[in-house]
């Protein structure tokens, strides 16, 4: 797997100064967890389930949710069991594992774990984990001994993936002992939590709201608290944080294509710029694009997606620029190493090595999952390359 994948070489070659590596399932934890990106979310009880994956592995989705918990009515979890069974199996005989996005299943029971993994026999190896709705303290146990015993019956390492989503984190009165509960959890188990996902439309749920497509997370002052506070205590870069993922963009137009045709297949000329941004304010995707850009400000990598049309978006705005780059490069030089403060490479910014040292060392692990672009390619070239 490698993000940008669907591009030829030669395109490859055009846009990137340093180009998205290779990565598999099997690879480190840290790895994978930048790796996720957009991950988009997929009932299961599509019927084209296998051929969706394929379809969306082609157009470069690298990580995949599907999911038996909210995207499905209480009446359709055993229809929907059967149906992930049997698309599944069918998955593991149209393609090789190295050749699928990381896939994982999001559970509404820890019973659930156990019970898939038997059911899937070998093709349990086409996953990568499971999601874990609801998540807390007390309800982290059975769900980490379920993947503990599913992972030891499959013999493959199963990740799991927490959703922060329950009252007890919104409501202020309980919510530093709710994450003070979910740190110790996610301390005991840390070698199996890939990431953390955030649950926002819970989030707003619990007092009534529910952002337009002109309002991101962060002007939802309820919301962006817990934000801050998960993020605070749950996503440190002093080495016992984890990788927490943006929340899900609600907001999208499958009757339209994204672009014009002509945007996607000619070369980037004056004025195409302003094209591509009148085609993501036309689509309602200002917006998620505003919110990307807050979800890093604010410490979070990747994102919850519900529309393929959301996965370009995300992955264009993880490429690190050519900008980034020099600075991360020229604060993590051996001969930094006792501090100091220096002038960028592009002239236009005080780099401090103390201080953006840890922004460094993840910018540089971002980079070589997402790539760095060239000097003067931008973030419309890059997502005009992904649309297909």
């Amino acid at each position: 797997m490698r993000h940008f994948r669907q591009l030829t070489p030669q395109r490859r070659n055009g846009l990137f100064h340093q180009e998205p590596a290779e990565f598999t399932s099997d690879s480190p934890a840290g790895t994978l967890s930048v790796a996720l990106g957009a991950t988009l979310y997929s009932p299961a009880t599509r019927p084209s389930l296998a051929a969706d994956v394929l379809k969306q592995t082609a157009r470069g989705v690298v990580s995949m949710v599907l999911c038996l918990e909210d995207s499905i009515a209480d009446g359709e979890v055993s229809q929907a069991e059967d149906n992930l069974v049997r698309q599944l199996r069918e998955l593991a005989d149209r393609a090789q594992e190295d050749e699928l996005p990381l896939l994982f299943v999001r559970v509404r029971e820890s019973g659930q774990i156990t019970e898939l993994v038997r059911r899937l026999g070998g093709a349990a190896r086409l996953l990568s984990g499971f999601v874990l709705p609801k998540f807390t303290e007390d309800r982290s146990v059975p769900f980490m001994e379920a993947l503990t015993e599913a992972e030891a019956a499959c013999g493959r390492r199963l990740f799991a993936m927490p959703v922060l989503e329950s009252p007890e984190l919104l409501h202020r009165e309980t919510r530093t002992e709710a994450l003070t509960g979910i740190a110790r959890t996610l301390d005991k188990y840390r070698e199996r939590v890939l990431a953390l996902r955030l649950g926002v439309t819970d989030f707003c749920a619990a007092y009534g709201l529910r952002r337009t497509p002109e309002m991101t997370a962060y002007d939802v002052q309820i919301v962006a608290s817990v934000i801050a506070d998960v993020v605070n205590v749950l996503g440190r870069a002093d080495g016992s944080g984890f990788t927490v993922t943006g929340p899900v963009w609600e907001y999208f137009r499958p009757q339209e294509r994204m672009f014009k045709p002509q945007l996607r297949q000619s070369p980037f000329l004056s004025g195409q710029a302003e094209d591509v941004r009148a085609a993501l304010i036309e689509h309602d995707l200002d917006g998620l694009l505003r919110e990307i850009e807050l979800d890093r400000a604010n410490g979070l990598l990747g994102k919850t997606c519900i529309h393929p049309s959301h996965v370009t978006l995300v992955h264009a705005l993880s490429v690190v620029s050519h900008e980034e780059f020099c600075d991360a490069t020229d604060v993590l030089r051996p001969e930094r190493g006792g501090g100091g403060v220096m002038r960028s490479a592009y002239t236009n910014k005080m780099n401090e090595v103390k201080p953006h040292r840890a922004w460094a060392e993840r910018t540089l692990l971002r980079g070589k999952v997402f790539g760095v672009a060239r000097e003067g390619v931008s973030f419309v070239e890059l997502l005009a390359a992904g649309v297909k």
